[in-house]
């Protein structure tokens, strides 16, 4: 049976990552009621889409989560036997073929690669991955776009404009990330007592607890004069007790009522105020900059106007990090995953007001501001 004869439009998010999954589903909640949506996580639990929309297709998990910023995650993710979770996604995306009205693919080219191998065509693609400061579409990636992709959205004009030569529909009318900032219930205001406030994004992949343990030894190396109030975005698959136990912080069982507090882990001298990754809006608004090894989360304090410092871990793959850099310049400082290195970086921005709002304005104009959700709701109610 075809979508067309449920009486509904029926609509179909595939979406590849934990940051892709919270892009969705903020569009998915922009959406007419009157459209019936589903999800597809390709990777992970998909907690994004809690309470947005229903989850459909079988559930993969790898040790990298689709993370390709980990040098040799590729190869990890065969040897644990990520090669097993292709074929049933496959199966999946070739039984649905005709089922919806519209299919929408946000992330990178994985997404579309699948769909169309399984027959798809006429998808909308959004495309969070490529940043249009380094590498631009490859032959093959233009290819697959023109034969299954309707519509691209991309993060940057000259993207765009690669694919318009090739007679596709493809625009770029603003950051989307930017768009999608996921605001929730927690007063982060209320918890600040210091002159100046951190919020940590660790991440949400297999190196997390590993890069929280050095953020929190980086904040221990401060004087105490200058030790900022700390905020941590927990996003929905990292465990807090693994982050205590990485760091000997103690996890308090006190919250309030406000849905996303997730309460605090404190060792008497450092304590950190832990929220939901629904409200991490909340913690970058009442921060001065970010200690991040997150991706989407990274572009999105960028974007907001909070510097980010970042170590590259020896795993890194360097060539996706180059890639990043040159977009966000100077806005992230990279340093050593060592403590003492990530502690002085720390330091130096908390004590110079004037430098933080020059990386600030850096970060704003590299990123590019809202507006992209407005026209990608337009385009696929239309």
């Amino acid at each position: 049976m075809g979508a067309e004869a449920s009486g509904r439009n029926r609509y179909l998010f595939i979406s590849n990552g934990h940051g892709e999954d919270g892009i969705a589903a903020a569009i998915v909640n922009s959406l007419p009621k009157s459209i019936e949506v589903d999800a597809y996580p390709m990777i992970g639990s998909g907690n994004a889409y809690a309470g947005v929309c229903p989850i459909v297709g079988p559930r993969a998990t790898l040790a990298s989560e689709g993370w390709r910023n980990v040098k040799g995650s590729l190869r990890r993710d065969i040897a644990t036997g990520g090669l097993a979770t292709v074929p049933p996604a496959l199966k999946y995306l070739r039984k649905i073929r005709g089922k919806y009205d519209r299919v929408i693919v946000i992330g990178d080219m994985v997404g579309v690669l699948a769909a169309y191998a399984t027959g798809h065509r006429g998808l909308y693609y959004i495309d969070v991955y490529k940043t249009g400061s380094a590498r631009l579409y490859s032959s093959i990636e233009r290819w697959a776009i023109k034969r299954a992709c309707t519509t691209v959205f991309c993060r940057a004009d000259n993207l765009a404009r690669t694919l318009e030569h090739l007679g596709i529909d493809a625009r770029s009318a603003g950051n989307v990330m930017m768009d999608t900032i996921p605001y929730g219930h927690y007063d982060a205001g209320a918890r600040r007592n210091k002159a100046k406030a951190v919020t940590l994004l660790p991440g949400s992949r297999e190196l997390t607890a590993e890069s929280f343990e050095l953020q929190v030894n980086a904040l221990r190396s401060l004087p105490a004069d200058l030790r900022p109030d700390v905020f941590l975005a927990v996003a929905g698959s990292v465990n807090v007790d693994e982050l205590a136990k990485k760091t000997g912080l103690k996890r308090t069982s006190m919250l309030s009522a406000e849905p996303e507090d997730l309460g605090e882990l404190s060792d008497g001298d450092l304590t950190i105020h832990m929220a939901r990754g629904s409200a991490m809006g909340n913690l970058l608004a009442t921060s001065n900059l970010v200690m991040s090894q997150a991706g989407t989360a990274t572009v999105q304090s960028l974007g907001m106007g909070k510097p980010a410092i970042t170590f590259i871990n020896r795993r890194d793959r360097r060539s996706r990090f180059t890639d990043e850099q040159m977009l966000f310049g100077e806005a992230r400082t990279v340093v050593p995953p060592e403590a003492p290195a990530i502690g002085a970086a720390l330091a130096n921005l908390l004590g110079d007001d004037e430098e933080r709002r020059r990386l600030a304005n850096i970060g704003r104009q590299r990123i590019g501001g809202p507006g992209a959700m407005l026209a990608i709701v337009d385009a696929l109610v239309s």
